[in-house]
């Protein structure tokens, strides 16, 4: 059976277009029409059937795809794992939040590099946004292989392994009205014109469910995607605001208060994607995390 074909079907039946599969797979259409029809006559079942302008999967087509995906992707994680054997240094990509990757992770790669120097290893390190859903889609994409991050969904797709927990502050500017206090409840920010953060953030929900606890949400003056740049609204005087209690927060002009009512924490996760191969190196890294969770 030619791989090829396979290959072309797996493409045309995510599409059921003949000219949108040819064009992402860089061919002409009589070629890619050819591959079909050698494929149905070697497999004596009719894949697809035609619908207007379009193709449509049969219900053995439909079975046909869901095994022909899975054997392609058994095959190229093999492939890579062969190539990798071949590899002197392996390299390993990462992504992680930049709340994560000021000192945690930093301190836990410098930690697995001292005590695993038989894995010659060299990382890679994302310049991604720093939002959690779109660092969880590029690992999808598989551009990275491990990654450090908020939960996103519960998608069975993703394995998420808990390796830190945040404690949330209220931050304030420093001549704020809240800034003498040494402790705060919620329900005293209430008053305040708060940076808030935007539904996109992995925090959004954490602070939309601490606030439905005590039966009212935030005046929101504006909605942020990032904790950093919530920070800076907040040291630049634009409102006060609920957020992680991040290292880089002691360096800007703010106050921070701790948070008595009530309690939370965030989580953060190590992500990785179950279907991906890893190669030694990273998942020895994997292994080395989840080891120190």
């Amino acid at each position: 059976m030619n791989l090829y074909h396979l290959r072309y079907f797996s493409v045309l039946a995510k599409t059921e277009n003949y000219t949108q599969a040819a064009n992402l797979l860089n061919i002409t259409q009589p070629s890619l029409s050819n591959a079909i029809h050698s494929l149905e006559k070697e497999v004596q079942v009719k894949l697809f059937a035609k619908k207007g302008r379009r193709v449509q999967l049969t219900d053995p087509g439909h079975q046909f795809a869901k095994d022909i995906d899975q054997v392609l992707m058994q095959l190229d994680h093999s492939v890579a794992a062969l190539q990798a054997t071949q590899e002197t240094t392996s390299l390993i990509r990462v992504a992680a939040l930049r709340t994560l990757s000021s000192r945690w992770l930093p301190q836990m790669v410098q930690h697995f590099l001292t005590s695993h120097p038989e894995t010659a290893s060299q990382f890679k390190f994302s310049n991604d946004t720093g939002m959690s859903p779109d660092i969880v889609e590029s690992l999808r994409q598989e551009n990275y292989d491990v990654a450090f991050c908020s939960k996103v969904d519960d998608a069975p797709d993703i394995q998420y392994t808990p390796i830190a927990e945040q404690d949330l502050v209220v931050i304030t500017p420093l001549d704020h009205p809240l800034a003498k206090k040494k402790s705060l409840n919620l329900n005293e920010t209430l008053p305040y014109p708060q940076i808030t953060f935007s539904p996109r953030s992995g925090l959004y929900p954490i602070i939309h469910h601490l606030f439905a606890e005590i039966g009212h949400q935030p005046q929101s003056a504006y909605a942020i995607e990032e904790d950093q740049a919530v920070a800076g609204m907040v040291a630049n005087n634009f409102g006060i605001a609920v957020l992680p209690a991040m290292d880089s927060l002691k360096g800007m002009p703010v106050k921070i208060i701790p948070l008595t009512f009530p309690k939370w924490h965030r989580l953060l996760y190590m992500v990785t994607l179950k279907q991906h191969y890893q190669n030694p190196s990273a998942q020895a890294f994997i292994d080395f995390v989840q080891a120190q969770a």
